[in-house]
């Protein structure tokens, strides 16, 4: 279990928490931004970017929600720089907007941190026709990722520091459909597996960080991008499962990390000097960890993007 784990190569272990292995950083006069912020391993992240002087920008699906985690952040620490945007990662027209209203504030962007995600939905569509957990987890954050790249490389060149962009994905990756990617069937509800849904669109969160990685490099930008898994955690993930949300509930504090032991790695790899240039790698409890063969796969990364802009150009003529 991993509570007899002991620290890994960078120092810090599967309990450490995201104060832990952020304490005596300072990245005062960044700028971040967070998805799915208002709970959770997001909300977590986002107060601890806060803590360590980082101008962090929530992107938040309930805007209402938003500002009342706000509210909580700024009360615990009154110099922290926190603001809360709409974003539905599950409407392309949302994502739109976000980065638009984004890139109109003027603010830099070094960090993005791609963290909100639904878990093993009951078959459902996205605004844009498109399997929900595919849409929201992948589709909305390469999107999203897309449209502030340039955003970012502009910022890395004026700060003359790295950029960061984190994947949050899942070890479920490991347990995707068959085929890793089904990108003829990804709306086919008759063999619909909400797990297996799930899995696919964490595999899809690493194998774009990996090609995202291999395209900077080829580019020659100083942005890096990586992807992780944040643990077993009990959080609203778990809605859509009642039998599962009373386990976790009942056994979560024996069998699973808490929200700070949670955000760890993310905060990790977002900010710690120890993963300056690294880019393409795939953590898990704060050390570089084994992804699935699949999640290796450059082909199948390649293969992936392509598809996922073919999708949402698709999907931007027919609205």
């Amino acid at each position: 279990m991993w509570w007899f784990e002991g620290k890994g190569p960078s120092g810090f272990s599967p309990s450490s928490t995201a104060e832990q292995v952020t304490e005596g950083i300072d990245w005062t006069g960044l700028t971040a931004i967070v998805t799915g912020a208002s709970s959770g391993i997001g909300f977590e992240t986002a107060r601890v970017l806060a803590l360590r002087g980082v101008n962090v920008v929530m992107g938040v699906r309930n805007i209402e929600a938003g500002k009342e985690v706000q509210g909580k952040i700024v009360k615990e620490n009154p110099c922290a720089k926190i603001n809360a945007l709409e974003l539905d990662l599950s409407s392309m027209a949302s994502v739109r907007k976000f980065a638009t209203n984004f890139s109109s504030s003027g603010l830099p962007l070094n960090i993005l941190i791609n963290n909100a995600g639904v878990m093993a939905t009951p078959f459902m569509l996205s605004k844009d026709n498109i399997e929900l957990q595919f849409a929201t987890n992948h589709i909305g954050h390469f999107l999203l990722t897309n449209l502030l790249l340039e955003t970012m490389k502009r910022t890395t060149l004026e700060c003359k520091r790295e950029g960061r962009i984190v994947n949050v994905s899942s070890r479920r990756h490991k347990f995707s459909y068959k085929e890793g990617i089904r990108f003829d069937k990804i709306n086919d509800k008759s063999r619909y597996n909400g797990l297996s849904a799930y899995g696919q669109s964490k595999l899809a969160n690493v194998l774009h960080a990996n090609e995202l990685a291999r395209r900077l490099k080829e580019e020659g930008v100083e942005i890096t991008a990586n992807s992780l898994h944040p643990g077993a955690i009990f959080t609203n993930l778990f809605r859509h499962h009642s039998f599962f949300s009373g386990l976790a509930g009942l056994l979560g504090k024996y069998f699973m990390k808490n929200i700070q032991q949670g955000a760890a790695t993310t905060c990790y790899v977002a900010l710690h000097p120890q993963v300056k240039g690294m880019s393409g790698y795939y953590f898990s409890d704060s050390n570089v960890a084994e992804a699935s063969s699949l999640a290796n796969d450059a082909n199948l990364a390649r293969k992936l993007w392509d598809f996922s802009l073919e999708l949402i150009n698709r999907c931007s003529n027919v609205s």
